[in-house]
């Protein structure tokens, strides 16, 4: 498959706004994503490169930095082989251990989980999803239904059906997510996390136990009320994919006036997870 490196161009752009602008991104067609000393890299299956698009998503995004880019055509390779061989198996809590399904098993650990990372997100080495795998390792999930929002290949699904979730649902937008979960559900002997495409539309009006959101902090802002509304009594949500500084007392506000109260929260490198339970 022939693809195009869209390559940006910012020396003030803040993090929580790439990550948002990737996001967008990644609603257009873009697919993977590189970080580099001058911004970052996008990479589009050429066919699916509108370049109006991409302008709709800037001057929507765009906003307190200055951006510019570049886009090169680029020789056609195997792209899955290529991103396989930078994917190393990971050990998280030494509990769990991370694997692709070209990796060697290792059945001591307590919990192995197998992903074909494709092109998605979600492997496990960002610092947002190894917070969330901490917080599934921690507390009890045997026997609830379970909502996983932005759920990239689906490793935290997996891990929640491993700990004892007595159902799933596992929710994104981009459609390569949409199928590596279905896929990394086989590859772990898992039967019982459904697969949705979509945004916060695709729960629909069904209770959860436990909500896990590993997003950014703009999208969990716009999808707190929708969590609320489907969050048992007592129930447990549990936020990833922003910054302590900047957004966590945000995102505490928020939920607070939602009657979601904030209980814990961890940090890797800036980064954030927090647990909350509504009242």
């Amino acid at each position: 498959m022939k693809y195009t490196v869209v390559n940006f161009f910012s020396s003030d752009i803040q993090e929580w706004q790439k990550d948002l602008l990737i996001d967008e991104l990644g609603s257009v067609g873009f697919d993977t994503f590189e970080d580099q000393d001058y911004g970052f890299s996008a990479y589009i299956p050429s066919s699916n490169l509108d370049i109006q698009a991409l302008e709709t998503v800037l001057l929507s995004q765009v906003d307190g930095y200055q951006l510019d880019y570049k886009i090169e055509d680029i020789e056609e390779q195997n792209w899955n082989v290529l991103w396989e061989s930078n994917f190393n198996p990971i050990i998280v809590d030494d509990r769990i251990y991370v694997r692709a399904t070209f990796h060697e098993a290792l059945p001591s650990y307590d919990y192995e989980i197998v992903i074909d990372p494709k092109m998605s997100f979600g492997t496990g080495h960002h610092q947002t999803t190894s917070m969330m795998l901490s917080y599934i390792l921690e507390n009890d999930f045997k026997g609830k239904r379970v909502l996983d929002m932005g759920c990239g290949t689906g490793i935290l699904a997996i891990l929640a059906s491993k700990r004892g979730a007595a159902s799933v649902v596992a929710i994104d937008f981009d459609s390569i997510c949409f199928d590596s979960v279905i896929e990394n559900r086989e590859l772990n002997n898992v039967t019982n996390i459904e697969a949705r495409l979509g945004s916060k539309e695709a729960i629909g009006a069904e209770m959860f136990d436990s909500i896990i959101a590993n997003i950014n902090r703009n999208i969990l802002l716009d999808q707190l009320e929708t969590y609320a509304a489907v969050l048992k009594s007592k129930g447990e949500l549990y936020l990833s994919g922003f910054y302590e500084d900047q957004d966590l007392q945000i995102l505490k506000d928020k939920c607070e006036s939602l009657n979601i109260i904030f209980k814990e929260n961890k940090v890797m490198d800036n980064w954030c997870a927090a647990k909350f339970v509504k009242q």
